[in-house]
């Protein structure tokens, strides 16, 4: 029996999240919603610009490991840190969310990652991405004993750009196929569609067997405004995807299979940050537990809700009780 759910390789990144208005966005000439890349020096002079803010451990994969360690899931993370104040912190926040983590950081070199993000009354969150160290993880960093030992190997596309971190996903990726097991990837954002869209096809028809997307990336990958498009083009083109379509739930395409699952209704919207994390979170755990894919995604919203309702990308309350109230407890990991 494998011993790990999943094990993902992605960002390393502590999040900083701060309230401001969108006269702030507009001062500073960031486009609202967007996420961006941004050098050293311009992550030093918005951080003095920005308001009061909280430090919270990030990262696309290291959130959705996190929200499945508090499904009761089995998962372990693979990204750089370097040995820094904000590296010990994004080390300690993901082992005490459960995560097995031990890349080792590190010493000298750029600081660890970090993450600005600017969020408006209405939710929406502006990121400001500084990678530092996080670019560093590399090949040798995939121990192939632990990828073996998992039934998903899960992939950032926001690692496909330097060489380092596409040599790590490339041997993970050749490790978990050898193995017999799950190769998953999330497109990320549009600007990495964009980016590398020759080389996410090439993947998705390849070695990778579980596709996440949201709409807009789903989009971006075929060069269509129209989303039934898209997701007609994706079902062609992966083994299995999921598209996330905010407030319109999402959608999963398997050959001529299709299941649409409505969003879950909120309270209130304070913050998207981590919504498609924590969707794959909810989708891999009924995936790896062999649920229905509409009870996959069913999950996934579920988990997604839950993140949507509070600052910070991990959750705050109680997953399991959420997913059993609406889907019961039998879709848990059994003593979860």
């Amino acid at each position: 029996m494998p011993d790990f759910d999943v094990l993902a390789v992605g960002n390393a990144i502590v999040d900083v999240i701060a309230q401001a208005d969108e006269a702030f966005l507009e001062r500073e000439g960031i486009a609202k919603g967007s996420m961006r890349l941004i050098p050293a020096e311009e992550a030093q002079a918005l951080y003095a610009k920005m308001g009061p803010g909280r430090e919270v451990s990030g990262g696309s994969a290291a959130n959705s490991c996190a929200g499945i360690a508090a499904l009761g899931g089995r998962a372990a993370f693979i990204g750089r840190v370097s040995d820094d104040q904000l590296g010990t912190v994004f080390a300690h926040d993901i082992r005490a969310a459960g995560v097995d983590y031990r890349t080792p950081p590190a010493v000298g070199g750029p600081p660890t990652g970090q993450c600005l993000i600017l969020v408006t009354a209405d939710g929406q969150r502006t990121m400001n991405t500084y990678l530092g160290s996080c670019q560093e993880v590399d090949a040798e960093d995939v121990d192939a004993e632990r990828v073996r030992a998992a039934r998903v190997t899960y992939l950032e596309g926001y690692l496909w750009d330097p060489p380092a971190p596409i040599r790590a996903c490339t041997r993970a990726m050749e490790i978990a196929r050898a193995a017999g097991r799950t190769v998953a990837m999330t497109l990320s954002d549009v600007f990495c569609v964009e980016g590398h869209r020759e080389d996410f096809l090439r993947l998705i028809a390849g070695p990778v067997d579980l596709v996440f997307a949201n709409e807009n990336e789903a989009k971006a990958l075929f060069r269509t405004d129209d989303a039934d498009v898209a997701i007609a083009e994706l079902a062609r083109a992966a083994r299995l995807a999921v598209v996330t379509r905010s407030e319109k739930g999402a959608v999963v395409v398997q050959g001529d299979e299709r299941h649409a699952v409505p969003a879950q209704k909120v309270a209130r919207v304070l913050d998207t940050t981590g919504a498609g994390d924590l969707f794959a979170a909810g989708f891999l755990v009924g995936y790896t537990r062999g649920r229905p894919l509409a009870e996959c995604a069913t999950m996934g919203t579920i988990a997604a809700a839950e993140v949507i309702e509070h600052y910070g990308a991990r959750p705050e309350s109680d997953l399991k009780a959420r997913v059993a109230a609406v889907l019961g407890a039998d879709a848990l990991p059994a003593g979860a």
